[in-house]
């Protein structure tokens, strides 16, 4: 088995301060179901939904390892407003393999977006960036993905390392199976400093400050030769303003 870089999580009472002090800040999943204020069944009720995923169309390497769906929330407060289907459009400057054109995903299962800790997922991602930007109404975008190794090989980051273009990018990882690899990189945007760590705990989440740090997740492959293996995330946008392409 490969060795994995251990995340640097923080304990939930210093997770504000440490996402302003360093551009990101990881939770274990312990804090983040204190942080929703859910019971560890109660995230576990999302789960099934990412074995219902369509192929990624778009994948300019012609690759068939993603699956993902999309969906776009208004969130201010407590409040969240889901707003009508609508393309993930990003500019060539974020990404510049494929940014510049309108993507049309399936959206979220309507039961999935219906359960309770879906909507305590998305008031409490807007309340830290809040916590970090002010408060205001928050644009959310979220995507869930799976990306596998039906190719030999499969791809997190295309892209290769990123910004989003928006205030808080906040990535759970919601499973992994039979794979290795999958590593997270975070750095300095303005700067040499970098960390690299491997989440591998389901609902373990990595927050950060989009201005301030670049992100990748290194290429996955299957731990066993004769077995398909993958790794599921849910990736949340919060971006003040609107959403990208308005």
């Amino acid at each position: 088995m490969s060795a994995h870089f251990l995340p640097p999580c923080v304990p939930l009472s210093r997770v504000d301060e440490t996402l302003a002090q360093q551009g990101f800040a990881l939770m274990d999943a312990r804090s983040v179901c204190d942080w929703l204020a859910l019971e560890p069944q109660g995230l576990a009720a999302l789960q099934p939904s990412w074995d219902d995923l369509p192929s990624d169309q778009y994948l300019k390497d012609g690759g068939r390892y993603r699956r993902r769906r999309h969906s776009c929330f208004v969130v201010d407060g407590e409040r969240v407003e889901p707003v009508p289907h609508r393309a993930h459009w990003q500019p060539l400057e974020y990404n510049a393999l494929h940014g510049g054109m309108e993507r049309w995903f399936d959206p979220m299962d309507p039961a999935t977006v219906a359960l309770p800790a879906w909507q305590r997922l998305l008031v409490q991602t807007a309340a830290v960036t809040s916590a970090l930007k002010g408060a205001q109404r928050w644009y959310i975008e979220a995507h869930q993905f799976r990306i596998d190794t039906t190719d030999g090989i499969g791809r997190p980051t295309p892209e290769g390392a990123h910004r989003d273009g928006v205030e808080l990018v906040a990535v759970f990882l919601v499973g992994r199976h039979r794979i290795k690899g999958g590593e997270s990189r975070v750095f300095d945007a303005h700067g040499p400093n970098g960390q690299r760590f491997t989440l591998t705990e389901p609902w373990s989440l990595l927050l950060l400050d989009d201005a301030r740090v670049i992100h990748e997740t290194t290429p996955i492959q299957p731990q066993d030769a004769d077995a398909i293996g993958w790794r599921d995330t849910l990736v949340l946008t919060c971006r003040a303003g609107g959403f990208q392409g308005d």
